[in-house]
Order: C-alpha cells, then sequence, then structure tokens
C-alpha cells in the first residue's frame, strides 16, 4: 500500500495529533497509518476495553466511561473532552458508532475540532433514504423505480405499487442493515406488510417513514470507494462486489467485481462521483448499487454511507493506496493528491470477515476470553486485527473481531491464497466463523463469480464443520506422548508408557473438536507407537442411541524434535507440525499447524472407572488432580449414557469433565463447590442390568 504525496495547504501542519473515536480493528488500522504520518494518535477505551490492542497501539489513551457504548463510545461530550485534554485537532471516527452522525460532526465544528469524514449536511443528506434518492436524481444518477417521499401514507404507497411492478420492496427511511425491509409479492400483502414495517422502522430508527421500491430480481450488491476534497475535485477508485452477505450483514468482499466489464466500471464510477456532488460530499464515502445480475448494464443507486467502510481494504490492495492516509490530506485541506487517470486496479483482492459467531447453530454470537490468536501470513496475505491474546468478547460490541485479505495476480489465485490464509487463522478460545467462510469460498457459484445478495443465506444450510484430518489428530497425540517422556536415564517406573504386568498399557487423549469429542489411545513409545483413532475404551466412547460409532482407525507413528517443530512420520509419511497447548476456560486448547492448515482441538481429561478395557469396574469417578467440583452435570439418580458428562472439576484455572463410563444411573458423593482432593470418589454411576 503506497501514499500519494498530497499538496499541503495553508495550516496544514496544524493536525499533528489525531483522536481514534473508536475501538477494534479499525482503530488499530487508523492508528497505522497516522504513525506513518508521524501523527500523533490518542486512543480512547471503555472499562471494558482497559487493556485492548487499539490501546496499547496509541500514543495516548484516554477513559471514557463504563463498558456500554451508551455510557463511552456514544457520548459526543465525552469524546469532544478527550480531544480537548490531549490537544488533539481532528477526530477519526472510523466506522459505526458516531461515524454518520450529523450531530457529531456538528458539534466537531463548533469546538473548532476537524471532523475527518463529510459535513454534516451530506451526512443528513444521505443518512435519509428518500432525501438520498431525490438529491441523487438531480444529477440523473439512476435510481430503482419506485416512490419516495417525506411522509407518505399506507393509502399512497399501496396505490403506487401496482404502477411500480410487482415485487416491490418497502425499505424505512431512516436506516439499514435490513431492519424494517419486506419483499411483497401481491397487493393483497401490502397493507400488513406496511404495518410491521412501520412498526419496525420506529423501533429501530425512531422513525416510521417508508418508501417501495421495485424489487430487482437476482440482485448483486456493488459499491464505488470515492474520494472528494474541498476543491472540488471528485474521483472514483473502482467498484467492490459485496454480495455475500447474510441478513444484509457482509461477510466476503472483493474487488474488482467480476461481473462489470470496463465500459460499466466507468459508467457506475462517475455516477458515483455524481452522487458524491449531488450532496456537496467531501472524505472518502461508498456509494452503494443494486445491479441486476443478468443485465449489469442496469444499475441502480441505493444507498451512500458516508463514512470509511469496513472493507475498504480490497480498495487499498488493488489501488496500492492508503485511504486513511489520504483522509488525512483531505482533512488537512490539500488538493487530492491524485486524478481520475491516475488510478489504476491491479490484480484482485478478496477479504473475510471474522465474526464472533457459531454458524453451525444458525449464527449465534459467541463470546469469551480469546486464549490464542494465531494469524496467517505469506505472500499477499494481509490482517486487519483488533484482538490479541487474553482478549474478552463480549456482546456488547460489534462481532467482527478481525478480517483476513488477501491480493493475487487475478481473482483465482486470491481465492487460493484466501483459503489458504483461512486454514491457517486460529482464534482460539471463541467460536469463530472462519471455517464457514472455507466452506463459503468452495461453492461453485462464488469460484466462478456467478453471486447474488440471496446465495448466501441459500447455502448456508449445507455447512458443516470441517473435519478435523487423523494426522492432526496423530500429532497432537503424539506431542502430548513425547512431551511427557522424560529426557535421559530413568528408572522405568518413571516412564509414562501406562505399563503393566502382563500386556503392554495403552495412553489416552480425549480431543474435543467442533464436530464433537475424539477418543485417541496411543500404545508406546514416541520412536514408535499405535494411535487409534475414535478409540474405545470401556463404554467412554460409544455413540449415543440411533448414532453410528466411527470405527477406530489405527496409525504408526513416530515423532521427534526437529529445531521448533514436532517431526511426525505417519504411515511412512513424515510431515512437521507445530503443536502448542494454550491453558482456556474449559480446559486445554490444542494448537497444532502444517504447511495443511492449523486445527484447534479441545483437550480433556480422559476420566475413567476402574474399568479395565474389557468393561468391567464399579463406576467410580475420582478427580484427576486436587480441585474444585464448579458444576454437577444431572441430578442425583438420574439416568446418564456412555460418555454423558457427570461433574465437572476446576483445578488450575482448568476445567476437567468427569464422564459416565457406561451407561446407569448417577450417584452423587460431593456437592457443587466443594474442594476435593485426587482421587477421591466424586461420584458414582451404577450401570444398567443386562
Amino acid at each position: 500500500m503506497t501514499t500519494a504525496t498530497a499538496t499541503t495547504a495553508p495550516g496544514a501542519e496544524t493536525i499533528n495529533t489525531v483522536l481514534v473515536a473508536n475501538r477494534g480493528e479499525i482503530a488499530c488500522r487508523v492508528i497505522r497509518t497516522l504513525r506513518e504520518q508521524g501523527v500523533r494518535s490518542v486512543a480512547v477505551y471503555s472499562d471494558a476495553d482497559a487493556d485492548a490492542p487499539h490501546v496499547r497501539l496509541a500514543d495516548v489513551a484516554v477513559h471514557i466511561g463504563p463498558s456500554p457504548a451508551r455510557e463511552s463510545y456514544l457520548v459526543i461530550d465525552r469524546i469532544l473532552d478527550a480531544a480537548r485534554r490531549t490537544g488533539a485537532q481532528a477526530i477519526h471516527p472510523g466506522y459505526g458508532f458516531l461515524s454518520e452522525n450529523a450531530a457529531f460532526a456538528r458539534a466537531c465544528e463548533d469546538a473548532g475540532i476537524i471532523f475527518m469524514g463529510p459535513p454534516a449536511s451530506a451526512i443528513e443528506t444521505m443518512g435519509d433514504k428518500i432525501s438520498a434518492r431525490a438529491t441523487v436524481e438531480k444529477r440523473d444518477v439512476p435510481t430503482v423505480p419506485g416512490i419516495s417521499r417525506p411522509g407518505l401514507t399506507d393509502e399512497e404507497l399501496i396505490d403506487a405499487a401496482p404502477g411500480i411492478g410487482f415485487p416491490v420492496l418497502i425499505k424505512p427511511s431512516a436506516g439499514g442493515g435490513g431492519k424494517g425491509m419486506h419483499r411483497v409479492e401481491r397487493i393483497e400483502d401490502l397493507p400488513d406488510a406496511l404495518v410491521t414495517a412501520r412498526r419496525e422502522a420506529a423501533g429501530a430508527f425512531g422513525d416510521d417513514s417508508l418508501f417501495i421500491e421495485h424489487f430487482v430480481d437476482t440482485p448483486r450488491h456493488i459499491e464505488v470507494q470515492v474520494l472528494a476534497d474541498a476543491h472540488g475535485n471528485v474521483i472514483h477508485l473502482g467498484e467492490r462486489e459485496c454480495s455475500l452477505q447474510r441478513r444484509h450483514q457482509k461477510v466476503i468482499e472483493e474487488a474488482p467485481s467480476p461481473l462489470l466489464d470496463e465500459t460499466v466500471r466507468a459508467r457506475i464510477g462517475e455516477a458515483a462521483c455524481d452522487a458524491a456532488r449531488s450532496c456537496g460530499y467531501v472524505g472518502a464515502g461508498t456509494v452503494e448499487f443494486i445491479v441486476p445480475a443478468a443485465d449489469p448494464d442496469k444499475f441502480y443507486f441505493m444507498e451512500m454511507n458516508t463514512r470509511l467502510q469496513v472493507e475498504h481494504p480490497v480498495t487499498e490492495e488493488v489501488t496500492g493506496l492508503d485511504l486513511v492516509a489520504l483522509q488525512l490530506a483531505i482533512a488537512r485541506g490539500a488538493e487530492l493528491p491524485i486524478t481520475q487517470d491516475d488510478v489504476t486496479m491491479t490484480g484482485h483482492s478478496i477479504e473475510a470477515r471474522v465474526y464472533a459467531e457459531d454458524p453451525a447453530a444458525g449464527f449465534l454470537p459467541t463470546g469469551g476470553t480469546v486464549t490464542r490468536v494465531v494469524e496467517p501470513s505469506g505472500p499477499g496475505v494481509r490482517v486487519d486485527s483488533g484482538i490479541a491474546d487474553g482478549a474478552e468478547v463480549t456482546s456488547l460490541y460489534d462481532p467482527m473481531l478481525m478480517k483476513v485479505i488477501v491480493h493475487g495476480a487475478d481473482r483465482a489465485e486470491a481465492l487460493d491464497r484466501l483459503v489458504r490464509a483461512l486454514a491457517n487463522t486460529v482464534v482460539a478460545g471463541v467460536g469463530v466463523n472462519v471455517d464457514f467462510c472455507r466452506y463459503l469460498l468452495a461453492v461453485p457459484e462464488v469460484a466462478s463469480g456467478d453471486l447474488d445478495t440471496g446465495l448466501l443465506d441459500r447455502v448456508a444450510g449445507d455447512y458443516a464443520d470441517f473435519e478435523v484430518p487423523d494426522q492432526a489428530l496423530v500429532a497432537a497425540a503424539m506431542a502430548w506422548l513425547a512431551g511427557r517422556w522424560p529426557e535421559g536415564p530413568a528408572s522405568p517406573w518413571a516412564v509414562p508408557d501406562a505399563w503393566r504386568s502382563g500386556r503392554p498399557g495403552t495412553q489416552r487423549l480425549r480431543l474435543g473438536t467442533t464436530n464433537g469429542s475424539r477418543l485417541i489411545a496411543v500404545s508406546g513409545t514416541p520412536s514408535g507407537a499405535t494411535v487409534t483413532v475414535d478409540a474405545r475404551v470401556a463404554g467412554i466412547s460409544e455413540p449415543a442411541e440411533g448414532e453410528d460409532a466411527p470405527e477406530p482407525r489405527d496409525h504408526s507413528s513416530a515423532i521427534h524434535r526437529d529445531g521448533d517443530l514436532w517431526r511426525v512420520d505417519c504411515d511412512g509419511i513424515a510431515r512437521h507440525w507445530q503443536v502448542e497447548t494454550v491453558a482456556s476456560r474449559r480446559g486445554t486448547d490444542v494448537i497444532v499447524s502444517s504447511d495443511e492448515g492449523t486445527w484447534v482441538l479441545h483437550r480433556e481429561n480422559v476420566v475413567r472407572s476402574a474399568a479395565d478395557d474389557d468393561g468391567s469396574g464399579d463406576g467410580t469417578l475420582s478427580s484427576p488432580m486436587p480441585g474444585t467440583v464448579i458444576a454437577l452435570s444431572a441430578a442425583d439418580g438420574d439416568r446418564v449414557e456412555a460418555g454423558d458428562p457427570v461433574l465437572v472439576v476446576e483445578a488450575m484455572k482448568m476445567e476437567h469433565t468427569l464422564r459416565a463410563p457406561a451407561a446407569g444411573v448417577v450417584e452423587y458423593h460431593v456437592a457443587e463447590g466443594a474442594q476435593v482432593s485426587s482421587e477421591i470418589a466424586l461420584a458414582t454411576v451404577t450401570p444398567d442390568e443386562d
């Protein structure tokens, strides 16, 4: 990424300190450019973000209030006070929070502080979809057929619908994100849909104004990056394809769009510049268009985002320009350092947003402590992140944690690089959508560029978590075994090989994956062992009723250190692995990485009854070490299935789940909260009678 040299305006040198009124990855991203530009950066933070990466990265950090955003990041007076106290001449709003708040822009102006965004009047005009549509139409920017003016009644909307043509799309005037939007196929359904849309719009935006447009079939979401200075110069930096979205929230973005040819690209770019001119825009902004997939010549203005966009990195990657540096130049009053003829797009760039959510559970939000972050690297790979080891992910803020961005010579190379980068992205301790993004990139329509805004929702139901390959499980188990092996001469009684009189012993390791729990049995020594994946021991790994048990698979394996890596020979194939264990709330996370990818596994203690391998025993569960009983997973007298959790013991800040060795009835010998020593009986599972 490069920065063109700007023509410096008188007084430009006065911006030597910029406050970033945001958090997370965008705050970190802005601060990086400020540092490169030699500008002092000021971070603001809530209670929850006291030790956040953006706070550590900035030159100065100011506490602005309690954790909820409405009491900190959204309080204009606190932001302005932090700017005054630190001598900031300008404020960069990032995106979200106050970035498109006209009152904030006006308050900055009244306080004599430069707002690194457009004038308040442009935010107001483009923030209301009805006024935005009317404004751009005056510059002949094409809009979707429809009816939009302030104060439209339900009766007026119903009367206009047949002339617009069904299906129609009801849209709220005051906001976006899909709230209050409804597609209606028949005029009979329109009255009820309008009632619902008004209620939703009022609840979400405090304004129930509506308008309707013709619904564009198989629409694509394509947006254009624009830049405008205070001297009347307006240019565009090409388009971005943002059609892969779920409930109007983008997931994958790319530049340029695989749909447009050079002729349409020039036309849509000029229409975006006209939209910016129509409202007296100054700064970086994005004009969003809806484009029929079957007829890209017909594109329609949708809205304008009066701020930097989340997906701006893909534009930076294909143009080589730093948009934040250009925002700084514009804020200093300089003329744009480049003309439209200077803008070239080289190669292809794609971005994946990493969200704290569980795609396998209907994309429910997740949270917790990030125990380990592993960022991908390599040619053409960039990561914009706002998290680090130990970060707390809460529901207080946006669930986007980081973005993985790649650049390639063409779209095929960019896709390949992104798939590889995501395979080596780890956010341990918190559920994320990384594997879902990998799945999405492999969907044939995505691979071919045949996109539309409904595609993601259509294919999401077929998603299943990726299976962890046996080789990764073997590497984790062998590294665990080798890590326990004593170095140098030792008593045979000190060797942890589970030796016993009369027959070879077996060591067992339970590894949790996103697909469930896997029981690994290791027999032998690091120099030569048999590793059984999906082992079955004393009923521990027996499937639930109606489920098929995976067949145990034996692998011959050996392991030795090779510098900082483990060299694992599995079934005659040698591969180098990096194996890292990280303590987490649920026990131990095991991160295994090779040239094929990275996997996060969760290690649980394999707690068995006194049963031997033949399944006999008294069903007694004991703690593996001194600790505290923090949960009873059933009630006294309940019946459990083999492998069901019975109780959880916390020791050394880790949780150890004790599971039923066989189906039977639970009897507890301790209460929740009890301090227990190792090896004492905590519960007994009396097996079912045959």
